[in-house]
């Protein structure tokens, strides 16, 4: 079994973007979204991954993760049976200090929202935080892409800001 730990922070400036070692165009749909479990298609360039997701730990931290590569057009095709709401965004791949952040920068109904990730190989891993790293929002299900398909950050009452204090060093 795959089980991902990851934690979630919201970015309080573009600086990563100079760190970046590549960049990606994402695209992603959920076909089904239920106790806390998904089905997400996701275009990922042109390469198309099918991915199963099962419910979180209490912390929001862990949760098992099964991925499939499917062709470009298996998935175009799969998005059409997605429920509405899909995400698209752009995630840079940041390596800090032997550890690489996902950050996505996302368009469309959730522009102006921008999340790094981490993963780690256990819920209490230390890492190094960089400077433009923002609050901690793992566990936060506002922040979860199922749900910002949903409830699109451009919908938000009340937006969280991208410039809020920075995580501490772990």
């Amino acid at each position: 079994m795959n089980i991902e730990i990851e934690r979630k922070f919201l970015v309080k400036d573009g600086s990563y973007k100079a760190m970046a070692a590549e960049s990606h165009r994402l695209t992603q749909g959920y076909i089904c979204k239920e106790n806390g479990r998904t089905v997400r298609v996701r275009l990922w360039d042109n390469k198309g991954i099918l991915t199963i997701k099962g419910a979180g730990s209490a912390s929001g931290m862990s949760r098992y993760e099964w991925e499939k590569e499917i062709s470009g057009e298996d998935a175009r095709d799969l998005f059409l049976l997605c429920r509405s709401g899909i995400i698209d965004k752009t995630r840079y791949i940041v390596p800090v200090d032997g550890k690489i952040f996902e950050v996505d920068e996302f368009h469309g109904e959730n522009d102006g929202l921008v999340m790094a990730e981490i993963e780690l190989a256990s819920e209490n891993e230390n890492f190094t935080a960089p400077s433009w790293l923002g609050k901690e929002v793992t566990g936060d299900s506002r922040y979860y892409n199922s749900m910002l398909s949903v409830h699109p950050y451009s919908e938000w009452g009340n937006k969280a800001v991208n410039t809020s204090e920075p995580h501490q060093e772990e």
